[in-house]
């Protein structure tokens, strides 16, 4: 397992790059604000659907949010990008026994009140204009191991360009104040509500 690591100079050039790259190449990012409490942390989830996505959260993180950002990623990816664990990544290997200890400091994380832990509960990427979000179960244990000491977040990402040659990201929110699921069906029903209440807000968007 990769493990975040912590660099403050590192830290900063990658906090740097985020906000430039986003500044170079998307034309408008759109979120709606939320409330937060800062004294819990933020389990966020979100659907998984390019590039984007991590650092989309990282920007919001840092606007609304303002926590510790921790997220997710594939083995794969945080070998292939090696700096992403100065930004707070951490890796998970679906295929290994890794993945329990994976799981584990995903929940641990979240006994930390200044964290905030992004997931994509899907594990793989999809298209942006899917209609159903299917969760994998391991998402599940961080919920209960994690005991409802977090703050639980919904997050709908969509990336289109309208009338622009760059793409305005848009991001729906939603807390969620019941955490208290049994089974990976019920937090997939829950998140896949958002997520058409959010792509039918999306579709419907006019410039």
């Amino acid at each position: 397992m990769i493990y975040p690591k912590n660099n403050n100079i590192i830290k900063w050039g990658f906090h740097t790059y985020v906000h430039w790259i986003i500044a170079r190449n998307l034309n408008q990012i759109d979120f709606n604000t939320i409330n937060i409490d800062k004294y819990r942390p933020v389990l966020l989830i979100a659907n998984h659907s390019g590039f984007w996505d991590g650092f989309l959260s990282y920007y919001i993180n840092c606007k609304l949010f303002k926590k510790k950002f921790h997220i997710m990623l594939l083995e794969k990816t945080a070998k292939r990008i090696p700096v992403l664990k100065y930004g707070g990544a951490f890796s998970i290997n679906k295929k290994s026994k890794d993945i329990i200890e994976s799981l584990d400091f995903a929940a641990q994380l979240l006994n930390e009140p200044d964290n905030l832990v992004l997931i994509f509960p899907q594990g793989k990427l999809y298209s942006n204009f899917i209609t159903t979000v299917e969760f994998e179960k391991g998402v599940m244990k961080i919920l209960k191991q994690a005991e409802g000491k977090f703050q639980l977040v919904f997050s709908a990402m969509f990336i289109e360009h309208f009338q622009h040659k760059k793409p305005d990201a848009t991001i729906y929110l939603k807390a969620i104040a019941d955490v208290d699921f049994d089974t990976i069906d019920e937090l997939q029903t829950a998140y896949q509500q958002h997520y058409n209440d959010a792509r039918l807000q999306q579709i419907e968007k006019t410039v």
